[in-house]
């Protein structure tokens, strides 16, 4: 991985004069992880939670959309509503973040290859605002593998990140073992990627607390006391012991 952190206010160096490819944007896909158990929101379907007027899934969708994404692929169980999109599980179901990148990946083969891939996990409710973050820095980046955004707390965030496919493609191919259960680290060790520093947008949602502070800032009358419905809860929440 590459040293190279670009912070939230860095603008990419740019040449005295700009040659017409640098400016270009980069034809891109999208696959967007939607298939995990959310064990810490009791088994809830995360994706289906809903922030502000729309479902976390739904804000991951808009941020491909704006980011002029020709395809994109949700890899999750069929019965998600994702107009417009492709779905597909990953093989076996919950094998992972990088199994689910590979059952987009060959989702995506159906049709010839953009020169990038967004992938996103279902879980931002920032996603347009992370999204554009990254790739208002890949014009500066573009003989990177990729970009990733990296959180305050120094850590990386392989699942909100812009890839070359080229590189992805190779990364699969060097994996010591399958990608069902594989780790995202030893994916991601095998590619050269910039990391942008986040300024909060790759905030995601683990928890019935993140859900509620989420949709308080989210809400429009400035409300913060919101609570995860009922609807929201498949069953009631664990007891602590």
């Amino acid at each position: 991985m590459s040293d190279a952190v670009l912070p939230p206010d860095a603008a990419p160096e740019t040449d005295a004069a700009p040659r017409p490819d640098r400016a270009a944007p980069r034809p891109l896909d999208a696959v967007l992880l939607a298939g995990g158990r959310a064990t810490r929101l009791d088994g809830a379907s995360k994706p289906e939670l809903v922030v502000g007027d729309r479902s976390l899934l739904q804000h991951a969708i808009d941020a491909a959309r704006s980011a002029g994404a020709r395809r994109i692929v949700v890899v999750g169980p069929a019965g998600l509503r994702a107009p417009g999109c492709l779905v597909v599980r990953e093989d076996p179901p919950f094998g992972g973040p990088v199994a689910a990148i590979a059952a987009g990946l060959a989702a995506l083969d159906a049709g010839p290859a953009a020169s990038d891939v967004l992938v996103l996990a279902c879980d931002l409710p920032s996603a347009r605002a992370a999204t554009a973050r990254l790739l208002e820095r890949r014009g500066g980046a573009r003989d990177a593998d990729g970009l990733c955004l990296v959180d305050a707390d120094q850590r990386v965030q392989w699942l909100a990140a812009v890839y070359a496919r080229a590189a992805l493609d190779r990364a699969f191919a060097e994996l010591p073992g399958p990608a069902d259960g594989a780790a995202m680290r030893h994916l991601a060790a095998a590619l050269d990627l910039v990391e942008v520093a986040d300024d909060g947008t790759a905030a995601d949602i683990d928890t019935w607390p993140d859900l509620e502070r989420a949709r308080g800032r989210a809400d429009p009358a400035g409300r913060t006391d919101l609570t995860p419905s009922s609807t929201d809860r498949p069953h009631p929440p664990r007891s602590q012991s």
